[in-house]
């Protein structure tokens, strides 16, 4: 073992070496199919090194921190992520980590060092605590597989690193809709039924909004009144193919069953009616669409995309999307682009977005009585404090209100007598 060896094979060139043994036996690996002998050598002598390093194409002394970004990034966050997330970290990586850090070496990057990075960072710039948390959890994550993973470095100097005091702190607007706003709204776009529908949809069942347009008909039990919420439709660069894919909801507890009111049952029943009619109406004019599969390397699903079917011919396999045009066109979240213009600069409602509609849901059915372990089950939260923390709000109205139910129970004549302050 230590010696890379070629011999001819037929008309080509065979590398081999020794490898360790397996029970007590001798072991070999070899490759042939080299036109020379040089070529042989020079590949054996790559497969060595790599056996050597179990695979591995770097060491320690020698990769810097931009380099094990890119390795971080294909080999493990591509594996293991979603998607979106996935965008996320390499918009952090790109703009934050690579230009400051990511010249240094892996191995030489200290706690010190890192703690300075992450200060001057939150100095710098005046994102919301939360992007802040989003940039260190990229680079505890990544130290982390360098160390405990991939054995790149011998210990982890992120394990103590902590973001600084942030004093003053930018927090994302959340804006709770009132029903004067809905009512307007909802009267603006009348005429666009999928918009509407949409937006009904969302604001009386506190749906993601990438769930509610990842909906087909096959989710919603109209006899029963339920919709089973069980994908999240996403986005990617656009291609001959479109750019719209189908995937699990955001976490594992976002896949539940929910029931729907009387008023958006009533709707979704209308809505039904009037998409049948305009796909009678536009015959073989109308669109349809299928899932396709999208594999890796290895043969493997890792992806559904929403492909539109050939010819506009109606298959065994068509998805029955929920929210479409009215010529049957998908064009997923986007539905919402346009509407939304018009709702900020026209109808004068600044700040709001269609997925506030979701906070809007939860504020007003917990202000109504409803349990918070309630409320995070129909949001699909696995904990409570996630539904405390990013999706209940207060408005002047609610503080106002709590105020008076404390005065009405907190009350005597001695506090009447003392604050009229007589003189």
């Amino acid at each position: 073992m230590g010696t890379v060896n070629v011999r001819k094979r037929g008309k080509t060139y065979q590398y081999y070496f020794e490898a360790a043994p397996i029970n007590g036996k001798r072991k070999q690996i070899c490759k042939s199919g080299f036109r020379t002998k040089v070529e042989a050598q020079e590949e054996g002598n790559i497969a060595y090194n790599e056996y050597l390093t179990t695979g591995l194409n770097f060491k320690e002394s020698n990769i810097s921190y931009s380099d094990y970004l890119d390795y971080w990034m294909q080999n493990y966050c591509k594996v293991n992520l979603r998607y979106n997330t996935i965008q996320s970290y390499n918009t952090i990586i790109e703009k934050y980590l690579k230009p400051n850090i990511g010249m240094y070496r892996l191995s030489a990057l200290t706690s010190v060092k890192l703690h300075s990075f992450i200060t001057d960072i939150c100095c710098k710039y005046t994102f919301s605590r939360t992007y802040f948390s989003n940039i260190l959890k990229v680079l505890k994550g990544s130290f982390r597989e360098a160390c405990d993973v991939y054995g790149f470095i011998k210990y982890n100097p992120t394990i103590t690193l902590r973001l600084p005091k942030i004093e003053e702190e930018k927090r994302d607007a959340k804006h709770i809709y009132s029903q004067e706003e809905i009512d307007k709204i909802l009267t603006r776009f009348k005429d666009n039924d999928t918009f509407t529908c949409a937006f009904l949809t969302s604001c009386y069942t506190g749906m993601r909004t990438g769930e509610v347009f990842a909906l087909t008909w096959n989710n919603i039990d109209l006899e029963n009144g339920t919709i089973h919420i069980q994908h999240n439709v996403y986005d990617k660069k656009k291609d001959e193919k479109g750019k719209w894919f189908l995937g699990n909801t955001k976490t594992s507890t976002g896949d539940r069953v929910i029931h729907i009111s009387n008023t958006l049952l009533n709707a979704l029943k209308n809505y039904k009616k009037k998409q049948s009619f305009f796909k009678k109406l536009y015959g073989s004019n109308y669109h349809y669409y299928h899932l396709e599969e999208v594999k890796n390397e290895y043969g493997k699903v890792i992806e559904h995309r929403i492909v539109e079917n050939e010819n506009n011919l109606l298959t065994i396999d068509t998805l029955n999307l929920v929210f479409t045009r009215e010529n049957g066109v998908y064009s997923g979240t986007d539905i919402t682009r346009y509407p939304f213009k018009i709702i900020h600069y026209e109808l004068g409602i600044k700040k709001c977005r269609f997925y506030d509609l979701r906070g809007s849901y939860a504020t007003k059915i917990l202000k109504n009585g409803i349990e918070i372990r309630d409320v995070a089950d129909l949001l699909g939260h696995r904990n409570i404090e996630t539904t405390e923390n990013y999706y209940i709000s207060s408005s002047n109205e609610s503080r106002k209100e709590a105020n008076d139910v404390f005065e009405s129970v907190t009350h005597s004549e001695i506090i009447n007598k003392i604050s009229n302050y007589s003189y």
